[in-house]
């Protein structure tokens, strides 16, 4: 497979410089996406592999190309805030999902009937995901529907801050959204991901991974909103 086939450079994610490249990178992934393919996009936290939720076929080829146990869930990718409680039921105030999201955060929520029973059917939670990055929030927008997001690299390894750190997956992706260095590369810290938290329970907060982001995030939860903290129970 030629490589300039199938990687699609956006330039860093800015809206700005590259427009018509963008564009096409857009377009071309939402139609892979469309289309049932797994393809492999930039966030604000790592590099991801994303598919259509709804798409069962799709969600079993994630877990196959990583290697990844299917007990382990996948997050949902959202365009907007308002996107949240069509596949969730919320119940922390629209203000607390606004101060997060977009942001590098994965919110842990009841999930709603709207959401493919395949995806994640060992559990009625759903970890939501609005990046802080325009190309995907675009994607997101322009796929008009949940996104299946998870880390691009092999289950077990070092998470990707470029793609050339996921080579192993090329063959198997149908399309590589190029966004350039995620991070500087070289804190430990830049390669946690996002920081998932559990607000399935009104009124209390759980850490299930700290990521990069739990000092603001738990600030926001404690300080402002009055969430107490309590035991993780997301798989």
């Amino acid at each position: 497979k030629e490589l300039s086939s199938f990687l699609r450079s956006i330039g860093g994610g800015t809206r700005e410089g590259g427009e018509p490249e963008r564009k096409l990178a857009l377009r071309a992934a939402v139609a892979e996406l469309r289309a049932g393919a797994v393809v492999a996009v930039p966030t604000d936290t790592l590099y991801g592999l994303a598919c259509a939720a709804s798409c069962s076929a799709a969600l079993h080829a994630v877990y196959r190309l990583k290697g990844r146990s299917e007990a382990k869930p996948l997050a949902v990718c959202l365009g907007r805030v308002a996107d949240v409680y069509r596949y969730c039921r919320v119940r922390v105030p629209e203000g607390l999902l606004k101060d997060l999201l977009p942001g590098p955060v994965t919110l842990v929520m009841e999930r709603s009937e709207e959401l493919n029973k395949d995806l994640n059917p060992f559990t009625p939670l759903v970890g939501i995901r609005i990046p802080d990055h325009a190309f995907m929030q675009d994607l997101a927008q322009m796929f008009e529907g949940p996104l299946a997001l998870t880390s691009a690299n092999l289950s077990s390894q070092a998470s990707s801050l470029n793609v050339e750190e996921f080579q192993d997956l090329w063959p198997q992706l149908s399309l590589i959204i190029d966004g350039g260095q995620i991070g500087d590369g070289q804190s430990p810290e830049c390669r946690l991901g996002s920081t998932v938290v559990d607000l399935s329970v009104p009124g209390k907060f759980g850490i299930i991974r700290p990521g990069c982001a739990l000092e603001n995030t738990t600030a926001i939860l404690q300080q402002k909103y009055g969430l107490l903290p309590s035991h993780a129970s997301y798989l």
